[in-house]
């Protein structure tokens, strides 16, 4: 049986939370854009290596950069995973269909995958 690849329309293949092994391989593979949905701040303390930083609190304001990742696999982070929920709704909801909320954040990131990303 062949599993149907999520298209951009179809927000129901692609679950709206996607776990860090996952987020690690795909972005091992050069297959998302990982987007880092913290404050200034908080990513000048720690930070995942080629994640774009657009703080949820400026996301009206700098959403229209997001056209240039119109069609590709969005990943959204933050501390814990609220915050990237509510991005990833709203990303959907704007058209990006197969947008996604890392879950646990980065510091499940800093726990599981890279150590030597500091937790705070």
């Amino acid at each position: 049986m062949m599993v149907p690849d999520p298209s951009e329309n179809d927000q129901t293949a692609v679950p709206l939370e996607i776990d860090v092994h996952r987020v690690a391989e795909l972005l091992a593979a050069g297959g998302i854009v990982l987007v880092d949905c913290r404050e200034p701040d908080e990513f000048e303390i720690a930070r995942i290596a080629g994640a774009v930083l657009l703080p949820m609190s400026q996301w009206e304001s700098c959403a229209g950069q997001l056209e240039q990742f119109r069609g590709q696999h969005l990943v959204v982070h933050c501390h814990h995973g609220m915050r990237s929920l509510r991005v990833a709704r709203w990303l959907r909801e704007h058209g990006f269909g197969t947008a996604q909320s890392m879950a646990g954040g980065i510091d499940a990131w800093s726990q599981c995958i890279d150590p030597a990303v500091p937790q705070y």
